[in-house]
């Protein structure tokens, strides 16, 4: 998984998980100790907050005692709702759902937002049955918009809500348009690295504010990406094993275990 465990990843990390809570604005010298907590340096943790403040997602402000802080911007915290429903939020899928498309077109004196359209929809999971045209399960729809307002793509696109109905099974469709085999190898790596992890939890004593704290990040940094580049088909179009619904078992088992123990030891 691109990008996974970097400074700049773990800090988009510990926003999504922590970030909205506790004391707003949020301090640098408090940020700078919990990100050490997982061995990333000042240096690489003020470069971040850098970067995220030109991208409109953080705001310079100060705290009560003056001293540098940031607050997430409305921006920012869109997009961690629509990325909370996406982590979190997973549910049984079902094919009566359907089906969003996208369907885009751009003047030729703008035909770079055709690039950046088709690379904003297969970041939030679409598949792709035709030349400008992109597929996703129904409940993508709300994000989707979200997503290409937030862009200023929407003027390009054109939104439809419908079904499948042929001239291929869906089964064979969908095959098509998403690499089931390399969303299934992603799935496979978080629970090669994860799994394990789970067990020593399940095992062991309870953990400590620190450890759970660290563990639950790292976990959730190997897992907010996968949510994007699987769309949650149906399980009746995926093919037999797939190993998608196990590792949405164990991060909600490692959100369940540490994610609230983690929260002491940011609060400390």
């Amino acid at each position: 998984m691109v990008d996974q465990h970097t400074p700049h990843s773990l800090l988009v990390t510990f926003y999504a998980a922590y970030g909205r809570e506790g004391p707003s604005p949020l301090p640098v010298t408090r940020l700078l100790r919990l990100l050490a907590a997982l061995q990333v340096d000042a240096p690489s943790v003020r470069s971040s907050l850098s970067r995220l403040q030109q991208r409109g997602l953080l705001l310079p402000e100060r705290d009560a005692e003056g001293a540098e802080a940031h607050v997430l911007s409305a921006q920012a915290l869109q997009l961690l709702d629509d990325s909370d429903s996406r982590i979190y939020d997973r549910h049984t899928p079902r094919l009566a759902d359907g089906w969003v498309l996208a369907v885009f077109s751009a003047p030729e004196p703008e035909r770079h937002h055709r690039h950046l359209l088709r690379s904003q929809l297969e970041r939030l999971g679409f598949g792709s049955p035709a030349s400008d045209v992109w597929i996703a399960p129904a409940r993508l729809y709300e994000e989707t918009r979200h997503t290409l307002r937030r862009r200023q793509l929407d003027p390009y696109v054109e939104l439809f809500r419908g079904e499948h109905l042929g001239f291929a099974a869906t089964a064979e469709a969908v095959a098509n348009w998403w690499d089931l085999a390399a969303i299934a190898k992603q799935h496979q790596a978080f629970l090669d690295e994860q799994e394990p992890v789970l067990r020593k939890w399940s095992a062991e004593r309870v953990a400590t504010p620190q450890e759970a704290y660290r563990d639950y990040l790292l976990a959730l940094d190997s897992w907010r990406r996968l949510p994007y580049v699987d769309p949650d088909l149906p399980i009746e179009l995926l093919p037999v094993g797939w190993p998608g619904g196990r590792s949405v078992e164990v991060f909600a088992a490692l959100h369940e275990l540490l994610r609230d123990t983690g929260a002491f030891f940011v609060d400390a």
